[in-house]
């Protein structure tokens, strides 16, 4: 083995590097606005609370009539600025619409998340068109066209951070629910697919796959002894995660601490793929 010797000057070099170049604002959001897909409820909403927490502003593309005025005032009560827009990403041409209309309202942006997503259940055997196509069209297609939106923007400005939603199912098979694992697989391989070509416009494309967290989606699993029973026994940490321990991932990725992680699928899982 060779040993390599720093000279006294190469040391204080380094040391003054380390100072300077990295703080805890690092971790700040402030001055930044995220686009945060279906950031209304659940999940998303909780990612925009911590990135609104963080110090962002956001913009919440959304679809239907749910009522706006909850997370609204969540995040306005952290001194933070909170658009929404009602539109379904799965339809022709919306995700530049979507991107025009954040730009309009906030002035730029910075993060995108990819949060929007959905899940049905079915036996393979039973599996139905509508289903399939449904699926991938929110899950998958909607992300490429949102990041090939945004990527439009962050390559002029030299700056962006795209956050993408996995899954346990970008890695296995699961179970009665092909459409999902499909889309989710899908949604790995562009993450690493953006990644490869973004990274040259300072654009950093990483995801996040949530392990089994106690949301309204895995109430159906949880509420099956063996099946939770199951998946209890796989968890290091012996338990299902609470919604927000998926949050500090997703500001740290959001933020400049992670101005060199591109292309990561980050498992939020407790251990549970290491069994």
């Amino acid at each position: 083995m060779v040993e390599v010797h720093q000279s006294k000057e190469e040391i204080i070099k380094h040391e003054e590097e380390l100072k300077n170049n990295f703080n805890m604002n690092k971790f700040n959001l402030s001055g930044k606005v995220a686009i945060i897909t279906g950031g209304n409820t659940g999940l998303g909403q909780g990612y925009a609370i911590a990135m609104a927490k963080a110090g962002a502003d956001i913009f919440i593309p959304t679809y239907g009539t749910l009522e706006w005025d909850n997370t609204r005032k969540l995040i306005e009560s952290v001194g933070r600025k909170v658009e929404f827009m009602d539109v379904d990403l799965t339809q022709p041409g919306i995700a530049d619409k979507v991107i025009a209309e954040a730009v309009k309202k906030m002035g730029h942006i910075d993060i995108l998340v990819n949060n929007a997503g959905m899940i049905k259940r079915n036996p393979l055997l039973e599996s139905k068109d509508e289903d399939w196509d449904r699926v991938i069209a929110i899950n998958l297609t909607a992300v490429y066209h949102m990041s090939l939106a945004a990527c439009k923007v962050f390559a002029k400005q030299n700056y962006g951070k795209i956050i993408n939603i996995g899954s346990m199912l970008s890695f296995q098979g699961g179970k009665y629910i092909p459409s999902y694992t499909a889309s989710k697989h899908g949604v790995a391989g562009l993450t690493k697919a953006f990644a490869s070509e973004m990274g040259a416009y300072n654009v950093t494309v990483n995801a996040i796959a949530p392990g089994y967290i106690k949301t309204e989606n895995t109430a159906p699993i949880r509420a099956q002894k063996d099946r939770n029973d199951e998946i209890l026994s796989r968890i290091p940490m012996g338990h299902w995660a609470e919604p927000y321990e998926l949050l500090g991932p997703a500001v740290f990725l959001a933020s400049d601490a992670s101005a060199y992680v591109n292309g990561a699928i980050l498992p939020v899982d407790g251990g549970y793929l290491v069994r």
